[in-house]
């Protein structure tokens, strides 16, 4: 009887605090409300009420004033707990700084990775406020904040890779050329992001002159990772002040966008003796020679990997990636040509660490130049093709020069037949991998018995060259796709 007794004290309290609706207590806050007036005014219990009206306006106004609403529950945890549940939240939830001062705070303590869409005026404070919400920030993009906004913008957005612009349909002169936010404005930019975000890691920038990357340098001294549009070889003079930098890229001209001096043999000098450290170099819309590429291979020891997209470098090019010697990823993107002119295949040289040739979206044309290519990355592991225009039964068979092949990836090879594939495949001992992902020559009823025997080898096999293959499921005599076969992964 006595714990029953307790039991239903506590029941009663908890339905005082929790009141139900249909419950005819008064709410926590109005017992609240008329303890604080009767503590303020003790004589108004004796009193007559004049004025019934205003007597219950009033007491809305205090029922509803700051002081006496429901405290914050979160308002007791520590700002690292708190940290750490908002951490744990969707980041695109546009709700959590909306709800008090203190998450504003700490949803600005969370964000890493800030994309600005356009610059305020220089001469405003708006840049500086909006980069002290966020002191913790490591990934910056100015991309397409220097673009240019167009007086006529239409609802059509040009997008070519991680760049989405707004048209202009009024003026057909600019529909397919942008321009860019003058230097002195962005050089602006960079110095206030220089004095606000010391700890930047990675920024994008376009048409930035040497001097707003100079201040750049000078503060943020773990910038360890760059992206620069619209770049020229005056702009890279200052390149040797960013002592870690790692990552690097470096984008000329795109086609449909916008074009200009770009980077020559002078600015890949220039490179190549400021920074010493790089590991990742991609050149895009570049231009240069046997030279440039030389000159960064000499002086860039750690360079494991170089990506050249779009080029406009001259015949020749290719044989200065034999002084690459620690190379080990070799991708070519979106080139119309490879190398008019390697030179004697003698003469090439290869690069000894060399592990992956990867072309992608390629226009392979000349025979001799995808000979040289594969002549210098002999000693390659893994070789993928994708989506390449040209790429036939003759241009294939040159792969077979690469005798070290273990992986090998092909998508998009619409011109490969079975027969070409297999007069490769079959070259490689050391074969382990393959993935053949729409490539509408190759049919399922050419596979010889000798490539079936190969494929159940394997331990990674991919095949689906058009939408009708079943080759993935069940090849004869190999026990492939029955109860203790291989197990295979199908696209």
């Amino acid at each position: 009887m006595h714990q029953n007794h307790h039991h239903h004290h506590r029941l009663k309290s908890w339905d005082l605090l929790f009141p139900d609706s249909n419950n005819d207590k008064p709410p926590l806050n109005h017992v609240l409300l008329k303890m604080h007036h009767q503590n303020q005014h003790p004589d108004d219990q004796t009193l007559a009420n004049p004025n019934p009206k205003s007597s219950r306006s009033r007491s809305r106004s205090r029922s509803s004033s700051p002081s006496l609403r429901r405290p914050d529950p979160t308002s007791l945890l520590p700002d690292p707990l708190l940290l750490r549940v908002l951490s744990l939240l969707p980041p695109a939830d546009p709700s959590l700084p909306l709800v008090c001062r203190r998450w504003l705070r700490l949803h600005g303590l969370l964000r890493h990775r800030l994309l600005l869409l356009s610059l305020p005026p220089p001469s405003s404070f708006s840049l500086p406020r909006l980069l002290s919400r966020f002191p913790n920030l490591s990934h910056l993009s100015l991309l397409p904040a220097a673009f240019s906004s167009t007086p006529n913008p239409s609802p059509l957005l040009l997008s070519r890779g991680t760049l989405s612009l707004r048209l202009d349909h009024l003026s057909p002169t600019t529909f397919f050329r942008s321009s860019f936010l003058d230097s002195a404005d962005i050089d602006s930019a960079l110095e206030t992001i220089s004095q606000n975000c010391p700890n930047l890691l990675r920024i994008s920038v376009a048409n930035a002159s040497g001097s707003g990357l100079l201040s750049l340098a000078e503060r943020c001294t773990f910038l360890q990772e760059m992206e620069l549009h619209h770049c020229t070889d005056h702009s890279l003079r200052p390149i040797s002040a960013f002592y870690n930098l790692q990552i690097l890229k470096l984008v000329g001209s795109v086609d449909g966008l916008y074009s200009g001096p770009g980077v020559t043999d002078i600015g890949l000098t220039i490179l190549a003796h400021g920074c010493k450290r790089l590991v990742k170099l991609e050149l895009s819309g570049c231009e240069g020679s046997y030279d440039g590429i030389s000159a960064v291979g000499r002086c860039c020891p750690m360079l494991e990997e170089l990506t050249i997209t779009d080029h406009r470098m001259d015949p020749g090019w290719m044989a200065g990636l034999s002084f690459c010697g620690n190379l080990k990823t070799l991708r070519l993107q979106s080139c119309r040509r490879i190398d008019d002119n390697p030179g004697p295949m003698e003469h090439l040289g290869t690069c000894p660490t060399v592990e992956t040739l990867m072309l992608q979206r390629c226009q392979l044309r000349d025979r001799r130049s995808l000979r040289a290519l594969f002549t210098m990355c002999e000693p390659a592991r893994e070789v993928v093709f994708q989506n390449c225009w040209g790429l036939d039964d003759e241009m294939f068979g040159m792969a077979s020069i690469c005798r070290l092949v273990k992986f090998l990836s092909l998508e998009g090879c619409s011109q490969l037949t079975t027969e070409g594939l297999e007069s490769v495949i079959m070259s490689w001992p050391d074969l382990k991998s393959l993935t053949v992902v729409s490539c509408n020559s190759i049919k399922d009823d050419a596979v010889t018995p000798a490539m079936s025997s190969l494929f159940s080898t394997l331990k990674e096999f991919k095949w689906r060259p058009d939408s009708k293959s079943l080759l993935a499921m069940s090849l004869p005599g190999t026990g492939m796709g029955k109860k203790g076969g291989r197990l295979f992964k199908r696209v």
